[in-house]
């Protein structure tokens, strides 16, 4: 009984300190996280987004950030390598694996300083790519998706 109140306690923790991490600004000029909406020929940034006319659903969450701007670290964080978003090479085919604050997550559209190392909240990760060269007229964005493909949404 003891050692089942204590999983449970030790449960219920854990599942506390997930929902309190929020991630700190990723994006100079878009302190506040803001979510990219729906573009007309593109389709919505949130999680779950309809994507290739419903044959499969958009597995991150889309944060505007400028083409050219700083992409910040939102919490202190590990830098875990390369990720990269396409199969096909492209001028935003890069990204990065991170984990931190007991979460593992991809940033991608974005040339990092390093792809390996640590980083403290608010120092550089790198560069968002040029979006604007391969999807012309969508709002810039750094997509942010959980490793385990997870909704990110709770974070921000």
């Amino acid at each position: 009984m003891r050692l089942y109140i204590l999983f449970s306690f030790l449960l219920l923790a854990e599942n506390y300190f997930h929902f309190a991490v929020k991630f700190g600004p990723l994006c100079s000029g878009n302190s506040s996280n803001r979510k990219r909406g729906c573009d007309t020929k593109y389709g919505c940034g949130n999680y779950g987004a309809s994507r290739d006319g419903g044959k499969r659903k958009h597995e991150g969450l889309d944060i505007v950030c400028a083409d050219g701007a700083t992409v910040y670290a939102p919490f202190d964080v590990k830098l875990n390598g390369k990720a990269v978003p396409y199969k096909k090479n492209n001028a935003i085919n890069d990204g990065i694996n991170l984990s931190g604050e007991g979460l593992c997550f991809k940033l991608f559209y974005v040339k990092p300083v390093s792809y390996s190392g640590t980083l403290k909240k608010g120092q550089k990760i790198g560069t968002l790519l040029p979006m604007q060269k391969v999807y012309p007229g969508i709002t810039s964005h750094v997509h942010v998706q959980m490793c385990d493909r997870s909704d990110p949404t709770k974070y921000f």
